[in-house]
């Protein structure tokens, strides 16, 4: 299995990101990545975004990345604001986001608008939850997410994984040293 990290842009041109994590306006309150960062993926789970950006713009809507891959030693500092395993995964056993085989995103229109959700991003309460969406736009969004083969998260209604997930290594690569 192929372990190289990719830039989602070049494997899907033109889609949207806005990395919370490198502003403000986050859970933490401070930028943890760089201004420079930009999404990155292994490449299995880059090319079924692909293929779900391309199934999402038949309807007129697109996706739009919050976050994908994150240095493990950034992992350490959301466990220390939020050790709390429903919503951070624990750095001793890695995330699924320091493999880069899990994304954060929502649905805009071809606007770059979003689409209403049934939370904000980073909502750690019960909101956020799957078992209490009764947003139809979250299901527009599990539906493409899950016919591309990707795995939900009960906790989290914008976050997704690659179903390989276990066989990426845990990586700590700085966002300076992938562009």
């Amino acid at each position: 299995m192929k372990n190289d990290l990719v830039k989602v842009l070049e494997v899907i041109p033109g889609i949207a990101q806005e990395l919370i994590y490198a502003t403000k306006n986050n859970f933490t309150g401070t930028p943890v990545y760089p201004p420079i960062a930009t999404a990155y993926l292994c490449l299995a789970p880059a090319q079924r975004l692909k293929r779900v950006q391309e199934a999402l713009k038949e309807r007129g809507l697109a996706l739009k990345i919050w976050d994908a891959y994150r240095p493990h030693s950034v992992q350490k500092i959301f466990w220390e604001r939020l050790p709390d395993p429903r919503y951070v995964g624990d750095p001793a056993k890695g995330s699924k986001h320091n493999r880069g085989a899990a994304v954060d995103l929502t649905l805009i229109d071809l606007l770059g608008n979003e689409l209403s959700m049934q939370s904000t991003f980073d909502d750690f309460s019960e909101r956020a939850h799957r078992s209490t969406s009764h947003c139809p736009n979250v299901q527009i969004l599990t539906d493409a997410m899950v016919k591309a083969g990707f795995l939900i998260y009960e906790s989290e209604w914008w976050h997704f994984e690659d179903p390989n997930w276990a066989n990426y290594p845990i990586l700590d690569i700085p966002f300076e040293r992938l562009s």
